[in-house]
């Protein structure tokens, strides 16, 4: 991996911010004309939001009844999207958005799918929803992917590294998930009946994928069966037939890993601590070919039974369940990097809920 290293900035041609690029390159009917493609619109719109503070921008780049989800649920029209956006704007008057890829698919008459990987950096001179300003300059990251029609972001799914921006402000985690938690209702509203995570149905085993029905290498295929055979399977020992050697992984909460003992490593834990965890792959598309290399996005869920201990303190019988987006590397036919994100202070919250509903 040397000659092919990467960094978070580096894969996808993302030099399309100002000024405008020219001639357009792509098929792009109902856009806006100061588009050349559709990682263009991506990056480019996300500029005028928010480096130019243009929030009544959303109105032209959001459909009116736009459904955005992240961990905490589901956020639906555009202007909660501008009141969200706002606030943030609020707390961080100097963010910038920095784009560190678009992976895509689709086309501009059955719309398109994108996933735009994000560094986001400012400093707090205005309240959060954590606590008063702490004048602390902070990064994180995040993926952000959209479906898109004619100029409007019609749906969005979020995964953002909200438990590193908490403790970069100087918060405790636990505590401030508990104190969330405890202001809301003690009540049953919000709880719904559990059933079994379905990874493995009674005595049976989990599913067994069918056989890669072609001889040509298909990354989609790939990735689903990684996952399933890892996840699912626990066949931690087909790791070296999925992951490079030196596979490198950019996660959540500021982790690094390096290498498949880090990878195991990380897999073990979470398994400890969710024993019946079961990933479902939900959504996946990728750019690239043969020659030079693949990056794939990809949308999952977690779901799982918080019964062991480790990561998140004593077991809570909480039931889990996380979504996540990660966008891989993919090189002669192994992952030798990952960027895999999810909320993991929405994941304990949802434990900290289970243990005030007892």
């Amino acid at each position: 991996m040397p000659d092919q290293e990467i960094d978070f900035f580096k894969k996808g041609d993302l030099g399309k911010i100002i000024p405008p690029r020219g001639e357009r390159t792509q098929s792009l009917s109902g856009f806006d004309d100061d588009y050349v493609d559709i990682v263009d619109y991506i990056i480019r719109s996300t500029h005028k939001i928010w480096e130019e503070h243009g929030l009544g921008r959303i109105y032209e780049h959001y459909q009116h009844n736009a459904i955005i989800w992240t961990s905490e649920g589901l956020t639906y029209s555009r202007e909660q999207v501008i009141a969200a956006s706002a606030r943030t704007q609020s707390a961080f008057p100097d963010v910038r958005l920095y784009g560190g890829d678009v992976i895509w698919a689709g086309n501009d008459v059955d719309g398109f799918h994108t996933s735009h990987r994000i560094m986001w950096t400012g400093r707090n001179t205005g309240h959060t929803a954590y606590g008063p300003p702490t004048g602390r300059k902070l990064q994180r990251w995040g993926i952000a992917n959209c479906f898109v029609r004619e100029n409007r972001v019609v749906e969005e799914w979020i995964a953002r590294d909200e438990m590193s921006l908490i403790v970069q402000l100087g918060f405790d985690p636990h505590e401030t998930a508990r104190r969330i938690v405890d202001k809301e209702s003690r009540t049953s509203i919000g709880k719904s009946a559990i059933g079994e995570v379905e990874r493995v149905l009674g005595e049976t085993t989990p599913a067994v994928l069918p056989p890669n029905a072609g001889n040509e290498f298909d990354p989609e295929e790939f990735v689903r069966r990684a996952h399933h055979e890892v996840w699912n399977w626990r066949k931690l020992n087909v790791l070296d037939k999925y992951f490079a050697v030196n596979y490198l992984c950019h996660g959540a909460s500021c982790r690094e890993l390096y290498g498949l003992g880090d990878l195991r490593a990380f897999i073990l834990s979470t398994i400890a601590a969710f024993s019946d965890l079961m990933m479902t792959v939900d959504q996946v598309y990728w750019n690239g070919n043969a020659k030079d290399g693949y990056r794939v996005a990809t949308r999952w869920t977690w779901q799982g039974t918080h019964d062991g201990p480790g990561l998140y303190g004593e077991p809570s019988g909480a039931r889990m369940r996380i979504m996540g987006i990660s966008h891989q590397w993919i090189r002669d036919g192994m992952i030798v990097e990952e960027w895999m994100m999810y909320d993991e202070f929405a994941l304990l919250k949802q434990i900290y809920r289970a243990r005030l509903w007892k």
